[in-house]
């Protein structure tokens, strides 16, 4: 009878060693499902606050703007300062994990957005890069141009094809870097030129005449009726300058569209005497076209961190990102809004003359 008990404790045994070994086997896999589950790629980015550059000041030990060619006045005192956003995740060769996805959820400054928002899908770090970089330069050239003409200098402006669909309709006629001169007989002045001759014309073919490495030639495009009703050339444009002088604008590692309003109050600050901001610190940020006209950009939230953060006591924002600035602004920072360049020059200048800016347009 005691031997069948001493058996029984020893079966017992062995099952209560076997149940821990699989707990403690079933421990290790949720440990390491647990681990993978936050280290793992998630499709999600995440935008913080950038760096924010003095644009009248230098970079690396050579100014940001440079003028030769005429008189300048490099600025002493004060910031422009350009602001940016920091970008992580969504990207094959650029991902995030889920910790870091989840952090960024808790971190008042940061922002995470679906990969699919950011990003096309499959596009490559390469190709965001090169993007940014065109959008720079196209920025910049911009930037020059709005500067001059609130200044009163002369330029020469043109429209050139930039791409041309496979199926657009001047597909195999014009070709990139053709500069439009006239359009049915009427010089190309700007893009409206385009469009009331192609709304007039109907569809009826029209006669195109181009500037083609340095020669004129007269082409033939019939336009098409695209998507909304209106009838096309089938090509895409862009603003093509010539300056009387140069304007040099040198920095790195920095792309996109969004600090052409800074960069055209640089340049102003540089072909003017006198110190523009009064050796206050300003920063901003929006878009420019050649008009003078200040558009919306992204990240605007951590933007004015940025700013803050590297000093800034006034802060330049587009009217049309006023949605996104309400409830965002940083303590201690005074947002001015403006909708074209002038009023952004005249903001600048009001404070920097040490007059009240109290009264100027904000975000309500």
């Amino acid at each position: 009878m005691s031997h069948e008990i001493v058996k029984t404790a020893e079966q017992s045994g062995t099952v209560r060693d076997r149940r821990i070994t699989m707990m403690m086997v079933s421990g290790v896999v949720a440990v390491i499902l647990a681990v993978a589950a936050v280290t793992l790629p998630v499709p999600y980015v995440v935008e913080s606050p950038g760096p924010a550059i003095n644009t009248i000041g230098k970079f690396n030990g050579h100014p940001i703007i440079t003028v030769s060619g005429h008189e300048s006045f490099p600025a002493t005192e004060g910031s422009l300062d350009l602001t940016t956003v920091h970008l992580s995740g969504g990207l094959p060769d650029s991902q995030i994990n889920f910790f870091e996805a989840f952090t960024s959820w808790l971190t008042p400054s940061h922002t995470v957005y679906p990969a699919e928002m950011i990003y096309a899908p499959g596009v490559s770090q390469e190709a965001v890069n090169s993007e940014n970089s065109a959008a720079m330069t196209g920025s910049q050239e911009n930037a020059t141009a709005a500067a001059l003409k609130a200044l009163g200098i002369g330029f020469e402006s043109n429209l050139a094809v930039a791409s041309i669909p496979e199926d657009g309709a001047a597909a195999g006629i014009l070709k990139p870097d053709d500069v439009l001169l006239t359009v049915a007989a009427k010089p190309v002045t700007d893009l409206s030129v385009i469009q009331t001759v192609l709304a007039e014309g109907k569809g009826a073919a029209l006669d195109v005449e181009v500037l083609r490495d340095g020669a004129q030639k007269t082409l033939t495009v019939t336009p098409r009726l695209g998507s909304e009703g209106k009838y096309l050339l089938g090509v895409s444009l862009q603003n093509t300058f010539k300056f009387p002088f140069d304007v040099k604008i040198s920095l790195e590692n920095i792309g996109g569209p969004s600090a052409g309003m800074i960069f055209a109050l640089g340049i102003m600050d540089n072909l003017t005497e006198g110190e523009l901001t009064g050796g206050k610190a300003f920063a901003g940020t929006g878009t420019i076209d050649p008009e003078g006209s200040v558009g919306a950009i992204g990240g605007i939230a951590q933007k004015m961190i940025g700013a803050r953060e590297n000093g800034a006591d006034y802060f330049l924002a587009p009217g049309a990102n006023c949605a996104d600035v309400v409830d965002h602004i940083p303590k201690g920072l005074q947002v001015i809004k403006v909708d074209t360049l002038t009023e952004a020059y005249d903001a600048v200048s009001l404070i920097g003359s040490g007059k009240d800016g109290s009264a100027l347009p904000t975000c309500r």
